[in-house]
């Protein structure tokens, strides 16, 4: 059973690390092998040039094929693992291409597992543990209103004038600015063209509180029946979002407004521009710290009252293991791949896991990877 780990950007390099230092059979696919070895060719010499011709030859049934790689590249994995009776895991989001291979992953009896990184990934699974807590709890009831915010952004340590920093290139931060997004509010689904014109301020029960500009992204909607929210529940609020440091949007507000009118090849192509000029001005320094905050609320109340009311809380920054965004994207990915080979994912297209058992060992585990993790109850 060999695992194939396709990429070696730097998000990647601590998971896999992880499982090759774990004694795992890794084959370690990259499309500059030269980079790979840079970063692994202390633990391993198995190390190849991606090429999906190569690596359908060497694909074994029940092998785990992880996809590192940018997100185009994920379905046609998918698809070769498919045919070859293996198994795929991706921290990215779920496309409907991807969906759409879950009758035939089925059919083969293979998980192709995806959503198991830091966002989404780790809050998916601070949701589920907060969602089964307060169902499994005396102050459930449906009549309740519920409210659920999920707020995740990696920032500068020490802030800086841009109040942003970049740690690889910012035209995927810039592209996002372009995209809608879809949450509820006060009971309604609420549709935002740009994030700049649904800006708010979140108030972080961190260690040591802090308050945040926070903004929804993508569409949240389909989140409340991945993390179990009763179809006759009341929900009142339901935002997945981005978390950005205050003073944030009076930093990009030039570059809100010509992003807004930026259309077709010549508004890409200025966005590359921009993107090269950022990375330029704005990138990490070598060994410079990141940080990411992560917070995932659920309130329950009725009748003007709160009846339970909890906020998983995780602050991490890059320390001498490196980014904290590097480690907590791939070190769940390569929780996944373990309990994939493990049988613990059932076959089928899926996200994060909402098995208990899952759910707890890793975020035991994840514990150990920021510096402060914690669930803060505010009603006791």
């Amino acid at each position: 059973m060999t695992i194939h780990w396709c990429g070696t950007g730097l998000s990647a390099i601590p998971g896999l690390r992880r499982l090759l230092e774990a004694g795992h059979d890794v084959a370690v696919w990259n499309r500059t092998p030269e980079k790979a070895a840079e970063a692994v060719g202390d633990l391993t010499t198995n190390i190849h040039k991606f090429s999906i011709p190569r690596l359908s030859e060497l694909l074994s049934p029940a092998d785990v094929v992880v996809s590192m790689l940018p997100g185009d590249w994920h379905v046609e994995l998918a698809e070769l693992a498919i045919a070859k009776g293996a198994h795929f895991v991706s921290s990215s989001y779920i496309s409907p291409e991807m969906r759409s291979l879950d009758a035939q992953a089925k059919a083969a009896g293979v998980a192709l597992v995806n959503e198991v990184g830091l966002d989404p990934g780790i809050d998916h699974l601070m949701a589920h543990a907060l969602v089964a807590e307060y169902a499994g709890s005396p102050a459930f009831d449906p009549d309740n209103e519920i409210s659920f915010l999920s707020y995740c952004g990696g920032i500068p340590k020490t802030p800086n004038p841009f109040r942003y920093k970049f740690s690889w290139s910012p035209l995927g931060v810039l592209k996002a600015l372009r995209s809608p997004s879809r949450s509820i509010r006060n009971f309604e689904p609420y549709d935002v063209a740009r994030p700049w014109d649904a800006i708010s301020t979140y108030d972080a029960p961190l260690a040591l509180p802090e308050n945040f500009e926070v903004y929804p992204n993508r569409d949240s909607l389909p989140f409340m029946e991945q993390y179990h929210f009763g179809k006759d529940w009341k929900v009142k609020t339901f935002v997945r979002g981005t978390l950005r440091l205050n003073g944030w949007s009076e930093a990009w507000a030039d570059v809100f407004r010509e992003v807004e009118t930026l259309e077709g090849p010549e508004g890409d192509a200025r966005l590359k521009e921009m993107s090269d000029t950022f990375w330029e001005e704005n990138a990490y320094d070598e060994g410079e710290p990141d940080r990411v905050v992560l917070c995932v609320d659920l309130k329950a109340d009725r009748d003007g009252e709160t009846k339970w009311h909890k906020t998983y809380v995780m602050d991490a920054w890059g320390d001498d293991r490196g980014s904290a965004m590097a480690r907590l994207v791939s070190y769940p990915v390569s929780y996944a791949v373990e309990a994939t080979m493990n049988g613990k994912i059932a076959p089928g297209v899926s996200a994060a896991p909402s098995d208990p058992a899952l759910v707890d060992s890793w975020m035991g585990r994840i514990g150990a990877l920021a510096q402060h993790l914690q669930v803060v109850s505010h009603t006791s």
